[in-house]
Formats: structure tokens, sequence, C-alpha cells
């Protein structure tokens, strides 16, 4: 291989390059901060041991290489494109010489974009980059295409088609909807009250299932192993009820969850939890057993009116429970506490009370300056969960 000899007028650049010239500060400079990526830094380590100036080293080829740990021809090339270029072409990255052709035009790419929007074939859950490479030339759209090329391009435009995002969607023009929800979120902005506590309600049904083999337990090099069979032992209900401002959450455990068992657990959040209470604030889902009705079935009249008078109740609008706080806690606990195989209710009723949640206490709603609102008129905007 020939090697390259410079010519003379790049030597006098490399002699121009000496004491205070513009050409070997910025080099010192870069090197002495140590910042850049690793090449160019070692590109600005070559010139410098190159110039060739009354006050620089002016190293050889191969003492440049062997203390910089580099080939020689390394060394070589840095010269070269200096001499041809000039700084910045020798310091930075050598752009690509290949050109890459585009695999398909413009046409063709909105078409493989509008087929992995549509919906998927008959027998397949989701479009594969195969499946949508093999209707691309199905379709003639194009003569042939990798499965490669699809994955480049969707990627190119941020699409997923194996991904399914939920999302909870208010209903079209829905002006009830947006009613309740600032409803609900104006209870939320409310500053803490001892004789008006602020309570969310919900509840869960959780199926009791036994385990009919011995667990084994996990030990050094293994996990716990469950046998994949189980015994079905019924189902239990959970009542559960926070009270956000302060950290308060309780759970109850019934056998079903009628309006029976909902009026009893309101009458203990009543008398048990909150006697001194003027008014207890109620935020529910839009439920049939959550309503005062329901404590006429399960007590005398007198009774029922006394309870009813405590609450004041306020409904999450219809598709929108997730504005229930009590969901969030249901959600968590579901996830640290319920997720398991129970098998009994009175096993279930120790673990929930046992449950504390990790993490904060205290449970918080933030809208910022103003609630989302949507007019009912063009109320299609996406609220997520």
């Amino acid at each position: 291989m020939k090697r390259f000899t410079p010519s003379r007028a790049s030597v006098a650049r490399l002699r121009g390059a000496v004491g205070v010239s513009t050409l070997v500060r910025p080099l010192r400079q870069r090197v002495s901060a140590g910042r850049g990526r690793a090449r160019e830094l070692l590109h600005a380590h070559i010139l410098l041991k190159t110039d060739q100036g009354a006050h620089s080293p002016g190293w050889t080829d191969g003492a440049i290489a062997a203390a910089l740990d580099v080939s020689v021809s390394t060394v070589e090339r840095v010269r070269k494109r200096f001499a041809e270029a000039g700084l910045e072409a020798a310091i930075g990255q050598r752009r690509p010489r290949r050109e890459y052709l585009r695999k398909l035009d413009g046409e063709q790419e909105a078409h493989l974009v509008a087929l992995a929007c549509s919906p998927p074939p008959l027998g397949r859950r989701f479009w594969t980059l195969r499946l949508l490479a093999g209707r691309m030339v199905e379709l003639r759209f194009v003569d042939g295409v990798s499965y490669e090329t699809v994955r480049r391009l969707l990627k190119k435009n941020a699409l997923k088609p194996w991904l399914t995002e939920r999302w909870c969607i208010p209903p079209q023009a829905s002006g009830e909807f947006v009613w309740r929800m600032e409803d609900v979120l104006d209870v939320y902005t409310r500053p803490y009250d001892p004789m008006r506590p602020q309570v969310c309600m919900d509840e869960v049904s959780k199926q009791l299932l036994a385990d009919p083999r011995p667990v084994r337990p996990a030990r050094p090099g293994r996990g716990k192993r469950v046998d994949y069979e189980y015994e079905r032992r019924g189902t239990a209900n959970l009542f559960l009820w926070c009270e956000p401002l302060r950290g308060r959450r309780h759970v109850t455990v019934t056998e079903r969850r009628t309006k029976i068992d909902w009026a009893h657990v309101v009458k203990d959040l009543v008398d048990v939890h909150y006697p001194e209470a003027e008014k207890v604030v109620l935020v529910l889902d839009n439920l049939n057993t959550h309503t005062p009705g329901s404590l006429y079935e399960a007590f005398p009249p007198a009774e029922a009116k006394r309870l009813a008078d405590k609450l004041e109740i306020h409904y999450t609008p219809k598709h929108g429970s997730w504005l229930n706080i009590a969901e969030i806690e249901l959600s968590t606990m579901s996830g640290q506490c319920l997720n398991r195989r129970i098998p009994d209710r009175e096993t279930l009723e120790k673990e929930v009370a046992a449950w504390r949640p990790s993490g904060t206490s205290s449970l918080g709603w933030s809208t910022g300056a103003s609630p989302p609102r949507t007019r009912p008129s063009s109320s299609s905007a996406s609220i997520r969960r």
C-alpha cells in the first residue's frame, strides 16, 4: 500500500499551526478540557504531536502510533484529511461514502402505514411484521419487501400495531358526563373539615381459591412453586372506603354485595367511624345499589331517613368511575394483597386487615389550575386513566 507523503502545502499548513496560531489553540483547549467524543480527542492528539513547529513535538508517524496505541495508517489518514479538508474534517467523523437507496417510495410507505393502522386480518389479533410484508406483496404495492424494512418504516412513523393502549374515552357530546366530572373534582378541592369528612367508597369481588397440593417454598436458585390446578371455594365481596385528606382506609368483607350489604356498610361508616360528623361527603359510582333507597330496604323508615340525612352523595359520571379515589385504593390492594390464591373468607379478612399500602399513606388528586373541562359539543377528547 502506498504511504501518504505530505505535500509542501500540507507541511506548510502544519507548520503554520505553531504557537499562537488559530489551529493549535482550539486543539489544546479541546484536549485539556477532556470533553467530546473519544475519536475527536484522539485525532486532536495526533495533530498536536504531528505539528512540526519550533516549540512543538514533531513526532514521527511511528512514534505517534506507538504512544496513542493506533496504527500508522490511522495517523496518515488524519494528516491527509487535515491537509486536504481542514481541521474539522480531520477531527470529526467521516461521512459514509455508501449511499443507501430507499426500499419504498413515498406512496408505498403511505400504503404500509395505512395497512398497519387498519384492522388485522381474520384469525389474527394484531399485525406482525411478516404479515404486513406479505400483505404488501399480495396487494401488489411492491414486488417484494423484507420484514426488516417494514420494521424500520414502522419505527420511523412511531407505529406499533401489536400494542393496544387502554383509555377511558368519554361519550360523545355528553353534558351529563362533564357536569358529574366537575362536581366530583370540586369535592376533591375542598379543604379538610372534620365535621364534613370526604369519603370515597367502592367494592370489588374476590374469587376464593385453594391449592389442592402443598406449595413448595422458594429456595436459593429456585423460586416458589404453585400447582396450576386450584379448587374453587366460592366468592367474597370487599367494600373499601377511604378518606384521602387524612389517609384513612377501611375494608369490610361480606359474602355478597347486595343493597342490604351496602346499607350496613354505610351505617357502620356513619355511626361507628364518623359519629360526630354533621355530614359525610360520599363519592360513589353509579352502581344500582348505591342509592339512599337501599337504606329503606335494610332499615325502618325512621332509621333510613336518619342515615340518608347524614350523607351528601356525589356520583361519578357513567364510564367515569376512575374519578373515584377508592378505585385507586382497590387497585393498589389487589396488586399488593389480593393477587394470589386465598382459600376462605376468614383468611381474606385477616389479610386485608393486615394490609397497609406501601409508599405514601395519603392520597391526593391534582387537576392543575382548572379541571379538564371538555365542551359537550366537542367532547371527543380522551381522558387517560
